[in-house]
């Protein structure tokens, strides 16, 4: 898990701040990313009544929504987003903030889920956490962005590593069931040009993400990096 905080400016167009935040960390000498084993820990299995839940559907045929904990949408946008799962015409499952009152809920074994074989997208807000537990798995992502760092990371998905599909918003950040709707269908559609160029390159993404001893040898290159600063 991970924060990017930057100024608030208003009116700042999602271009400009994407050439703001890139330049950032073109800028910097060291980049780090804050995290918790004891949140992301993933080797407790996954709990019987999900297992029972997930499996009454089809392969890859579920679409699962989370929006991340801070988000917390207005009762009009929350209906859209319901609809437009509805409208996709396939099962869903919204792991989402109610609109007014507080979640009372435990956390959910979203990686667990993820891997799941009956889940086949993944409707997110583009946290860090929430991409990369989406690339190791074989669910197709669409991204609905809302904070600064997320608007950048969904860049990168959909316009960089052609990964994921955003979900078409107005000026005013308002999206529709339609838009919804036809961005999981643009993933999950087997004779869609771009479910397939979002398939491919998730594929080969993964392939590299999971190779043997990637994670360790930056972990390894990080350490080695500060090292050399300290010198």
């Amino acid at each position: 898990m991970a924060s990017l905080l930057v100024p608030r400016q208003p009116r700042i167009s999602p271009s400009r701040l994407y050439h703001q935040l890139t330049t950032g960390f073109k800028s910097c000498d060291v980049i780090a990313l804050r995290t918790c084993k004891e949140i992301e820990d993933t080797s407790k299995p996954l709990e019987e009544h999900w297992i029972h839940f997930l499996s009454k559907f089809p392969h890859g045929s579920l679409v699962f929504c989370a929006l991340g904990s801070q988000i917390i949408l207005e009762k009009d946008q929350f209906q859209e987003l319901c609809l437009g799962m509805e409208m996709s015409g396939l099962p869903f499952l919204v792991a989402v903030k109610p609109p007014r009152g507080s979640s009372t809920g435990a956390w959910v074994q979203q990686p667990l889920i993820l891997s799941h074989p009956s889940v086949g997208c993944f409707v997110n807000h583009c946290g860090p956490g929430a991409i990369w537990e989406c690339l190791m798995s074989n669910c197709q992502m669409v991204l609905i962005p809302f904070l600064s760092d997320q608007v950048l990371f969904t860049r990168l998905m959909t316009e960089e590593f052609k990964v994921s599909v955003e979900v078409s918003r107005e000026k005013t950040g308002w999206f529709s069931k339609e838009s919804l709707r036809d961005a999981i269908k643009s993933v999950m559609d087997k004779d869609s040009d771009l479910g397939k160029l979002v398939r491919s390159n998730h594929t080969k993404l993964k392939e590299i993400i999971v190779s043997p001893g990637l994670l360790t040898g930056y972990v390894d290159n990080f350490v080695e990096s500060l090292q050399e600063e300290l010198i």
